[in-house]
């Protein structure tokens, strides 16, 4: 049982390996299964105990994950630290599930979804399944998707256009921010030092700085179609509206 959080474990992650597949199809099950029973879980007696449960199961496999570096002796603000865009999503994330505070769910949203669902992609985990660090990687950015699913489809939380500017330039302002941790640490939080050792989208952008640049594209596109479908929605609701208002007018004339 120990090796299976030995740092010597001997199966190293593969992406898009038969693990990373399953692990991908049972994150969208579950989160598919949450919009088709949302309309049976709105107003339910277990709903805030559902949230909170969330909220604590997120901080909790942030913890694990310290002190499982802390066991095994390689724990340092260099590289342990909780500040790459999915550990920040995750504490917005349970933020937002303890409070149900409506600005925290605009930066939750953008930042959870799109982080999360790239990170899932194109994992920067080492270890294979069963590891225990592989487990708590797709359990915590898969609880990041649902928590954030959760609080639209059950909560009745949308996010705005302006949410999504307001975390396209919280992401930047934390950008800044990390660039001046990383020249002092000497680490590489939000990976704007150096791409990920595994392939990532961070492949296909260009070489350092310029992938950087390239990002700020990437990430305003994911926000946009993170807001796309409500925009959608809006439209429908909008162009079904002014049909109903002519239809009644053409009648009006014609009676």
């Amino acid at each position: 049982m120990g090796r299976y959080f030995s740092p010597g474990f001997e199966q190293p992650f593969i992406v898009w390996s038969p693990p990373h597949l399953v692990a991908l199809a049972l994150i969208a099950a579950v989160n598919i299964l949450l919009f088709a029973a949302r309309r049976g879980l709105r107003g339910c007696r277990a709903e805030a105990v559902v949230r909170r449960s969330m909220a604590y199961a997120l901080l909790l496999l942030q913890a694990s994950l310290q002190v499982w570096a802390l066991a095994n002796g390689f724990w340092s603000a260099r590289y342990s630290l909780p500040l790459h865009l999915c550990d920040m999503a995750m504490f917005f994330s349970a933020a937002m599930l303890f409070t149900g505070k409506y600005g925290i769910y605009e930066l939750a949203y953008f930042w959870g979804l799109g982080g999360a669902s790239q990170a899932l992609l194109t994992p920067d985990t080492a270890y294979a399944f069963p590891h225990f660090t592989f487990l708590v990687f797709f359990a915590s950015h898969g609880l990041i998707i649902t928590a954030c699913l959760w609080m639209t489809f059950i909560e009745g939380y949308r996010p705005r256009l302006g949410s999504a500017v307001k975390a396209f330039a919280a992401a930047n302002i934390y950008l800044l921010a990390m660039a001046v941790i990383n020249s002092v640490l000497g680490s590489n939080y939000l990976y704007i030092c150096q791409k990920p050792a595994g392939p990532s989208l961070l492949d296909y952008l260009g070489p350092w700085p310029r992938y950087i640049l390239s990002l700020e594209a990437v990430a305003a596109v994911v926000f946009l179609l993170c807001y796309l479908p409500f925009a959608a929605g809006d439209y429908w609701k909008d162009y079904k509206s002014r049909k109903k208002i002519r239809r009644n007018q053409v009648r009006g004339l014609s009676a």
